[in-house]
């Protein structure tokens, strides 16, 4: 008969078809079960943490319910970082997990139901008779919240006889939020009537619009109104005529770019929460700028916001824009009077900077060159983030990821690259890390190199030292000391587990990537690009920081 832990393993099998974990005692049941009767793939990382980190870029490269594991105790306290990642990022995974037996606490046990608490995590404990109901309770709530859920497997029921696999039901989600009701009919008319009227419309798309499926829809409303768009970081590409987008808003974006945006006289934001780094600290808009915003959220989420629309973002956009071929007005020519093109450029930089080492903004700029087109960009944290998201455009936002970024932490960069490759298995998948982070993920190189082979790139931005911490407190006068990092060979710590690894200390250094992007997929390895860049280049948005900051 199965097993509790098999009731599991087939239940959650109708929704998954990939996990990533770590196999360990309180969770070898579930891994036995998922092995022999299911269609699903397991992939093994080395660190706990590396199987949310996976399963949080699959979710995000693929759209799909993603699942983790790991065992009881240190297996489980070593996901937490990245479980407090996914919860932040609103991602909706299943971590399936061993606990304490149902008889008590053992020596090594901890409370894993509190600690999961801790970082926005519910947990849900199956038992001997409703193992596969409670799975389907985990996955909708993961779906309803976009959320992580934590499914607890206690170790004294693991292998428990639980009887024939019963019917379960399917997972019962809502509909997308309509924009109904009075107030909201009238919300929306308003901004469609201060869309049709503006000289300078401006549309900003964030991660929300993208999941929504609003792209066509943000597209169609801004021809009728003639608006110039941009995106978020996490909403790049939403929209579908780059010939009229500004690119990402906040300091990532290009300076002309968002002297463009500051223009604008009515602003519509779809999706996004405008984050200060969007809002590049208050400064996107001019003070006189009209701005609403769409979203899910229960009210608006800062306070430049005039009118606030709760409801999905492609609803809310369809709504508007019936209502603005309704008014019947011309649309703006603000589109069509602007060199968009020459606003976007970002500044090349000089091939080395005045220390001798690389100017980093080169280097991005001349692996755009090289870098397949059909590429996802997977980013670490930490102060490089500006360079792949100033240089390396990718086709929609489920293409470039960073995460970490939402709950402020390195380290998770390696072991997102398994997770976007099986979600993209046609795709390169390119990682952008930094020498601080990557060492801290050096777990999972290993895993990187495995599961992505000959379309994986890593770009190492090494230079040692943990350049924000150089850059925010190094500049107070703190010691600086414990900001440096002795300067680490990635290059002969890749080729250590089987991939290719090139110092690069001059651009032309670089062309070892033009080659290898030549060469079929099958028959070259995962390389690794350790650019040894130089620390005295900061990056725009982090230049930001610093200015709020002092």
């Amino acid at each position: 008969m199965p097993t509790v832990s098999a009731h599991v393993a087939l239940t959650l099998a109708h929704h998954i078809d990939h996990v990533f974990g770590v196999m360990g005692n309180g969770n070898a049941y579930f891994l036995d079960a998922l092995e022999r009767s299911t269609d699903v793939h397991f992939t093994a990382v080395r660190h706990e943490a590396g199987g949310v980190v996976a399963a949080d870029a699959f979710h995000r490269a693929s759209g799909r319910l993603a699942a983790a594991t790991a065992t009881y105790g240190a297996g489980f306290t070593n996901t937490i970082t990245a479980l407090a990642e996914a919860v932040q990022a609103h991602v909706p995974l299943v971590l399936v997990v061993g606990d304490e037996p149902t008889s008590g606490p053992r020596p090594w046990d901890v409370d894993q139901i509190a600690l999961a608490s801790a970082v926005g995590a519910r947990t849900y404990t199956v038992g001997r008779t409703d193992a596969a109901a409670t799975t389907v309770i985990a996955i909708e709530h993961a779906l309803t919240y976009r959320v992580p859920t934590v499914l607890a497997i206690p170790y004294d029921v693991a292998a428990r006889d639980a009887g024939p696999l019963p019917q379960a039901p399917e997972p019962r989600l809502p509909d997308p939020l309509a924009p109904t009701g009075g107030f909201a009919r009238a919300t929306v008319r308003e901004i469609a009537e201060a869309l049709a009227g503006a000289r300078r419309p401006f549309l900003l798309a964030g991660r929300g619009a993208w999941i929504s499926g609003a792209g066509d829809a943000l597209g169609a409303l801004a021809d009728a109104t003639g608006a110039l768009t941009a995106s978020t970081a996490l909403g790049r590409g939403v929209f579908p005529r780059p010939e009229f987008d500004l690119g990402v808003t906040g300091g990532f974006g290009a300076e002309g770019a968002m002297d463009l945006a500051r223009r604008a006289d009515v602003a519509v934001v779809f999706g996004a929460s405008l984050n200060q780094f969007t809002m590049r600290f208050g400064d996107l808009f001019a003070p006189g700028t009209r701005v609403f915003q769409v979203d899910v959220a229960p009210t608006a989420t800062h306070p430049h916001v005039a009118g606030y629309v709760r409801g999905d973002a492609r609803l809310v956009a369809e709504a508007i824009a019936h209502e603005v071929r309704a008014i019947a007005a011309e649309p703006s020519d603000w589109r069509d009077s602007v060199d968009i093109a020459e606003a976007r450029k970002q500044e090349t930089g000089d091939a080395l900077a005045p220390d001798g080492r690389l100017d980093p903004r080169s280097v991005a700029s001349r692996i755009a060159e090289l870098l397949p087109e059909d590429r996802v960009v997977v980013s670490d944290g930490g102060h490089f983030i500006g360079w792949a998201n100033m240089y390396w455009p990718v086709a929609s936002p489920d293409r470039m990821m960073m995460v970490g970024t939402a709950f402020q932490s390195i380290g998770l960069g390696w072991p997102s690259v398994p997770g976007a490759a099986l979600a993209k298995p046609e795709s390169t998948i390119v990682l952008t890390t930094g020498d601080g982070g990557g060492l801290m993920a050096l777990a999972d190189l290993e895993t990187a190199v495995r599961v992505a082979g000959g379309r994986g790139i890593a770009v190492v931005w090494n230079d040692a030292a943990y350049g924000a911490e150089v850059n925010l407190y190094g500049l107070k006068g703190l010691a600086q000391e414990p900001m440096l990092i002795p300067e680490v060979d990635f290059a002969a710590l890749a080729a250590g587990v089987g991939a290719e690894g090139v110092v690069v200390r001059t651009l032309d250094d670089l062309d070892r990537l033009a080659t290898w992007a030549a060469e079929p997929a099958a028959s070259r390895r995962f390389l690794v690009l350790d650019c040894r860049i130089s620390g005295t280049i900061v990056a725009p948005y982090q230049q930001e920081i610093i200015r709020v900051n002092s």
